[in-house]
């Protein structure tokens, strides 16, 4: 099924809402924090005003709120930028290159919108100012904050029409409304931009998207909107707005033991470790089928997702399992762009990115990992192996002490690359201008324009290669109940047939071994008959 596509700006547009307008509205959130709150911003003198732009809305948070604005600029979310102190590389969305939505620089406007400030459109923006720090993005509790792509990060606060010449207006936002109604941060506010990474609902992590709203039990044991209802900071416990739990240092193996109120402790928070030890399962010797002591010894190199997150993707939303832009640039008879959608309506072509490989209910791949996490580089030289390259490189290994078995998703994708300098490229995608891609479709001048931004060289030359980048899966927790079985892995075809250093009965059978041990059980077997059968005929004898 093929239908004519829109420029990219009307793509953008609808992404945009789809984006961080697609999620349930959470008065209910509302009402609960009003309830809770110590403060109704409702009544603040600041606040009863009617702003006309975002930075607005901060100077008057700020009022109040004297160090929020200095604290979120010394974050990731802000910066987009961490230097990993094991490896020394400057990683971030500023500065890495990926396999999906490939690049930010030249495409700061439409990227940006999931940036925690205001105006992030070049190399202008001003990271210091601390009005540009956009409050509401985290805060808000009313559901109607948006911030289309297109716009920089900045919310609609005037009636525009967008497209230009297309006769459809964007309404504004009333700032003044939430503003007065900011509270805490939600599984909303946050999956307004994570459950939307790498350009759409589920794309990027497989393990997030928007069926995390308001999951049930099912789906995850910890967010269960009517059990434990877990918001995000439950687990990425923030101190001075730095949300631990990153996944460019993730923690891989914690035997530390559960986190305790009032002691100090600086590690990761976020790990199930944190709540449950390294012990999680309980031991009752007088209960008959009781696995506990060997479950618990499988947690000393078993990472606990491993078992209990059978499956990504589980909550109805497709993730991405391959992207492959070389494929795109294909237009109609009369040269427009075009969709093609499976029977569910999920894009499976676009000219403007090429095809896509979607999957629900996913098994996850699995392999030893101990934290490191190493990147490919824009200046570093390729290693194409197998005629791949890995876009990151998780270290892991059976012997060295620190590694566990993890779920991993495995992001496949086939992305162009310079031939000559042997390197990855950026492209400019999104924009008006001539040389953005979705405008013009020429891959030489999107790279190049790209490439000149963040003064990298660029050969001229372009190819396309495949790629893979490795995403942890640690979200979508399912009951006990639904663990893996033990046949799930101890078989010849289970789950981790393919990790290396481990034995594994069930999986590592030794075809001569086991005629060798079933001959001497066969043996057992016949010298216990011919025994009985002797004391049969001798006690026969005696009668």
């Amino acid at each position: 099924m093929k239908k004519q596509s829109t420029p990219w700006y009307a793509a953008a547009l609808c992404l945009g809402w789809f984006v961080l307008g697609g999620f349930l509205a959470i008065g209910d959130a509302a009402a609960a924090e009003s309830k809770s709150s110590t403060a109704d911003h409702s009544k603040f003198t600041e606040l009863q005003q009617d702003f006309k732009s975002g930075p607005e809305v901060t100077r008057a948070c700020l009022k109040c709120h004297t160090e929020a604005a200095k604290q979120i600029q010394k974050t990731t979310h802000w910066t987009w930028e961490y230097r990993d102190p094991a490896t020394g590389q400057l990683l971030g969305k500023k500065h890495l290159v990926n396999n999906f939505c490939t690049s930010v620089p030249t495409n700061e406007a439409f990227c940006n919108a999931c940036h925690v400030g205001y105006g992030w459109k070049d190399d202008s923006f001003d990271f210091t100012k601390q009005e540009n720090v956009d409050c509401l993005v985290c805060h808000d509790t009313t559901g109607i904050y948006k911030k289309p792509p297109g716009f920089a990060g900045n919310p609609i606060t005037k009636d525009v029409e967008f497209p230009p010449g297309s006769g459809k207006i964007l309404k504004a936002i009333d700032l003044k409304k939430v503003a007065q109604h900011v509270g805490k941060t939600s599984r909303d506010t946050c999956g307004a931009c994570h459950f939307y990474g790498g350009g759409g609902d589920g794309v990027k992590h497989g393990d997030m998207d928007s069926s995390l709203s308001a999951p049930d039990k099912e789906l995850d044991v910890h967010m269960d909107a009517v059990g434990n209802d877990f918001p995000c900071a439950t687990c990425h416990m923030t101190t001075g707005h730095q949300v631990p739990g990153s996944r460019y240092a993730p923690t891989a193996k914690d035997v530390a033991g559960p986190r305790i109120r009032g002691k100090a402790d600086t590690r990761n928070p976020t790990t199930c470790e944190a709540c449950h030890g390294d012990r999680p399962h309980p031991v009752k010797t007088l209960q008959v089928g009781n696995h506990g002591e060997k479950l618990n010894e499988h947690a000393r190199i078993i990472a606990c997702q491993t078992c209990h997150i059978p499956e990504f993707a589980r909550g109805g939303v497709p993730t991405k399992m391959s992207w492959d832009w070389s494929t795109a640039g294909k237009l109609t008879p009369d040269g427009k762009p075009y969709e093609t959608k499976d029977a569910k309506g999920h894009p499976i072509y676009s000219s403007k990115k090429g095809d896509f490989v979607l999957g629900e209910d996913v098994k996850p791949e699995y392999i030893w990992f101990n934290g490191e996490v190493t990147y490919t580089l824009l200046t570093d030289k390729l290693k194409i192996k197998d005629g791949v390259i890995q876009i990151n490189s998780y270290g892991g290994s059976p012997d060295d002490g620190k590694s566990m078995i993890w779920p991993v998703k495995v992001f496949r994708g086939k992305q162009p690359y310079d031939p000559v300098n042997q390197t990855l490229v950026m492209i400019h995608t999104a924009g008006d201008d001539n040389t953005a891609y979705w405008t013009n479709f020429n891959w030489k001048n999107a790279i190049t324009t790209a490439m000149a931004d963040v003064h990298a060289p660029f050969s001229g030359k372009y190819d396309f290669v495949k790629t893979e980048m490795y995403w942890p899966i640690t979200h979508m927790v399912a009951p006990k109940g639904e663990a893996l079985s033990c046949q799930q892995c101890h078989s010849a075809d289970g789950r981790l047939k393919n990790i290396k250093g481990v034995y594994m009965p069930g999986r590592d059978a030794n075809k001569l071994l086991n005629m060798a041990g079933w001959g001497i059980a066969l043996l057992a077997l016949i010298g216990v008959l011919i025994h009985g059968s002797l004391r049969i005929i001798n006690s026969n004898k005696k009668g």
